[in-house]
């Protein structure tokens, strides 16, 4: 139990700061070994990412951001800026007359049907057919190109079934017949 007087600074310095080296080089290994890879691809990312910022401003011009359009004569931006209202206006002339055929053609088409209701509450006035009357209407209009007005009759069609066919009575129904199947414990094992 020395208390007094041997030396003590040279020994336990340098042996604890060797010992946290080895710790330091033990952690920093392991920490490589787990996660090497992804640190590695981290610092490609970040170097690659530091050129292309660095590029895109060397790129830019040094002055402010409106330099360059400033930099245009005014005469070119004031051309510029009448040929885009020019073609805006002739788009507006287009687009204004299709609508003018879009109305016109609506008015056509209420008219007609205006008409055709007319025809068809006078022709129910007078006791007639409006279904009738409107066919004949229609036919007119379609005939109206063509020379002859005379409606054109269908050809007569023989019936698909005689006269005397009744699906009820089970008689002239060709070989199809239904019966009712037989009551009792089916029939299996």
């Amino acid at each position: 139990m020395d208390l007094g007087g041997s030396a003590p600074a040279a020994g336990p310095g340098p042996a604890l700061g060797r010992g946290g080296l080895e710790a330091l080089q033990h952690t920093v290994g392991s920490v490589l070994s787990s996660y090497g890879w992804y640190i590695l691809l981290a610092a490609v990312a970040v170097y690659v990412l530091v050129q292309k910022v660095s590029r895109s401003l060397a790129a830019r011009p040094s002055g402010r951001p409106g330099a360059a359009e400033a930099a245009e004569e005014p005469d070119v931006v004031v051309r510029r800026q009448e040929a885009l209202a020019a073609a805006r206006l002739r788009m507006q002339e287009e687009l204004n007359a299709q609508a003018e055929r879009y109305k016109e053609k609506q008015r056509q088409l209420e008219e007609e049907k205006r008409r055709q209701k007319i025809a068809m509450w006078e022709s129910m006035q007078e006791g007639k057919s409006y279904k009738g009357n409107l066919k004949l209407n229609q036919q007119e209009v379609e005939s109206g190109a063509s020379a002859s007005a005379v409606p054109k009759s269908k050809p007569n069609k023989k019936p698909l079934r005689g006269g005397g066919y009744n699906p009820l009575s089970g008689e002239g129904g060709g070989t199809c017949s239904w019966r009712p199947s037989r009551r009792g414990p089916s029939a299996g094992g």
